[in-house]
């Protein structure tokens, strides 16, 4: 009985974090409510049902991306919920309750090691090819890429050694040389294969969250290089292939500073456009900069720095100014390369409008906006994410990219401790790499744009005249994680893996549908037969069970929701049968009690 105050309390403090987590079901349903509003406007005028369903599920989905990040609860003096936070913590509906797409993906070891290897794809050593193709079948029966690979050319390798292959390879030349071992090389194959399908996992991750699934489940079978997905709710299997097999890409670009001649009073004129095509008329910026200076203790000026100075009552501006928070407006530094900050749903509706024709025209022609790839934040508050401006050459390409780069990891500064990036790049790369960073540091040190499918991960500036040689240090108040992640992140422009769909299934949204009623039928028919029955033979201690059991599915699902479990049907079966043993459980007790009663104890 000792023991008695102490359970009440664990089951106090169960029952308030399964409130808890029920808590978070309405929040997330009031914007599912909005979305459900906003797609059924937007497809209220289409008379044919397949496009009415169509724009509907599109414009649903697009409201729901949009909504994704914006505060949808809060908990006063606790914490504040966006929708995806909020989705996050709830029960999660597998496929076969929810409907969606599923698929296996593979990450081709083969084509990785063709490009490792310099060989031209398109004829490559005939043993060599042999080999890949063989390893390729041992990996169907579930073997190892590498080592199959290792065992085949040793049987078709016609007297070349690994290192005669690999040795051209630039990535290498500090690790293998034409006296290394088969076995050595294959030893760093092996690190290399599982470095990149590890990266291969990672950025595959971030590339579907662009998809805008909610509540998306990626795992890795690291042992056989598979990836598994499954993306509840999304029925376009073209878009999903596209965003899974298209390699990354990785590219190097000079950039524009706010701070460039016209060009915050670019922003306002095209501010002032788009009201105008709006039919609101607006004002032009009285003034931009002014000068600030620093006096000594005689009232000489020593230091004076330019510094954006706008008339609030004109930062209230038109469509574009009331989505784009303009870095000069922002926080007064005039010589950065972000453009301004917005918020996740705003991004798409601000290229939009800077896509114009009419506001194009205000800007300079070889200018691109491009999105960070990651949102900002300032003491622990988001502020939201980053718009860059880079400068695109009259051939539209880079004018560098990922494939030049030869080695990415993470370093410290000797004097400072500051966590860098360092790269190491080919001979092409070196030269390409020295033009750019010294037109940079002649354009007034500027910043160059690190872009990766055309987001920007990281703008480093260049402060010490032309980089030559090749071999560089990125920095940028790195935390050591973030440090490694860009590693990562230019070391998947260095070595391309494509995956391959082995396996692809689309359950319907109406399967779902019909799986979701007749669980839940099924679960209502079986709580009510067991409430029905536990009351008609036991009366009162019946009624006792029966409230015992609604506890028990409210502490089952609140639990279930905590732990972050996906339900399916079988875990829907489970449930019932949990059920059942629960009434088993009261009725072995209550025959029990009947035993004692008619042997006349009280």
């Amino acid at each position: 009985m000792q023991t008695k105050g102490l359970f009440k309390v664990l089951l106090i403090l169960l029952a308030l974090v399964c409130l808890y987590q029920y808590l978070l079901i309405f929040p997330s349903k009031k914007v599912e409510n909005k979305a459900h509003v906003f797609a059924t406007e937007a497809s209220a005028n289409l008379t044919d049902a397949h496009e009415k369903e169509s724009v509907y599920k599109i414009a649903r989905s697009k409201f729901l991306d949009s909504a994704s990040t914006e505060v949808a609860f809060r908990i006063p003096l606790l914490k504040s919920f966006t929708y995806n936070e909020l989705k996050a913590q709830q029960l999660k509906l597998g496929l076969d309750l929810k409907g969606g797409m599923s698929a296996i993906l593979q990450v081709d070891l083969g084509n990785f090691l063709l490009e490792l290897s310099k060989e031209n794809l398109d004829n490559p050593n005939p043993g060599f090819k042999k080999s890949i193709d063989e390893a390729q079948l041992a990996m169907a029966n579930g073997g190892d890429f590498i080592t199959a690979f290792g065992t085949a050319y040793k049987k078709n390798s016609t007297g070349l050694s690994l290192a005669d292959i690999f040795s051209r390879n630039d990535l290498f030349k500090e690790d293998i040389n034409f006296k290394s071992t088969d076995a050595e090389v294959l030893k760093l194959l092996r690190a290399k294969s599982k470095e990149t399908v590890k990266q291969t996992f990672s950025h595959l991750g971030k590339r579907i969250d662009k998809l805008g699934v909610v509540q998306p489940n990626i795992s890795l079978d690291e042992s056989r290089n598979l990836i598994i997905v499954e993306l509840p709710g999304v029925e376009n299997p073209a878009t999903f292939r596209k965003y899974v097999q298209t390699t990354a890409k990785l590219e190097f670009w000079n950039t524009y500073r706010i701070s460039d001649p016209g060009l915050v009073q670019a922003f306002s004129a095209a501010d002032t456009k788009l009201k105008e095509l709006s039919g609101v008329a607006t004002t032009q910026l009285d003034s931009v900069f002014e000068m600030e200076y620093t006096y000594d203790d005689l009232g000489n000026i020593v230091d004076s720095t330019k510094v954006a100075k706008v008339n609030p009552a004109q930062q209230k501006g038109g469509p574009l100014f009331a989505n784009l928070r303009l870095q000069v407006f922002q926080d007064g530094i005039p010589d950065s390369p972000v453009m301004g900050y917005a918020n996740k749903n705003q991004r798409d509706r601000i290229l939009e409008m800077l896509g114009k024709p009419e506001v194009k025209s205000l800007f300079p022609q070889d200018i691109r906006f491009l999105w960070g790839q990651s949102a900002i934040e300032v003491k622990g508050e988001s502020i939201g994410y980053p718009l860059y401006a880079i400068q695109v050459p009259p051939n539209g390409k880079a004018p560098l990219e990922g494939d030049h780069i030869t080695r990415a990891g993470v370093t410290s500064d000797p004097t400072t401790s500051e966590v860098m990036v360092s790269l190491a790049m080919d001979n092409e790369g070196s030269r390409v790499w020295g033009e750019m960073t010294q037109a940079a540091f002649n354009g007034g040190k500027r910043e160059i744009g690190i872009t990766l499918d055309n987001m920007v991960v990281s703008s480093p500036g260049v402060r010490n005249g032309a980089i030559l040689g090749g071999n560089t240090q990125i920095s940028g108040n790195f935390t050591i994680t973030e440090a490694k992640e860009l590693a990562n992140i230019l070391e998947v422009g260095k070595l391309p893996a494509r995956v391959n769909i082995i396996e692809e299934q689309l359950i319907g949204p109406s399967l779902g549908a019909d799986n979701i009623s007749k669980s839940f039928n099924s679960v209502a028919l079986a709580f009510i037969l067991l409430l029905l029955f536990m009351v008609a033979y036991y009366a009162f201690g019946g009624v006792v069970s029966v409230i015992a059991l609604i506890a028990n599915l409210f502490f089952i699902f609140g639990a279930l929701a905590s732990y972050g479990t996906v339900l399916t049907m079988p875990g829907i079966a489970g449930i019932i049968l949990t059920l059942g043993m629960a009434v088993d459980a009261n009725v072995i007790i209550y025959e029990r009690i009947r035993e004692e009663l008619r042997a006349g104890k009280e």
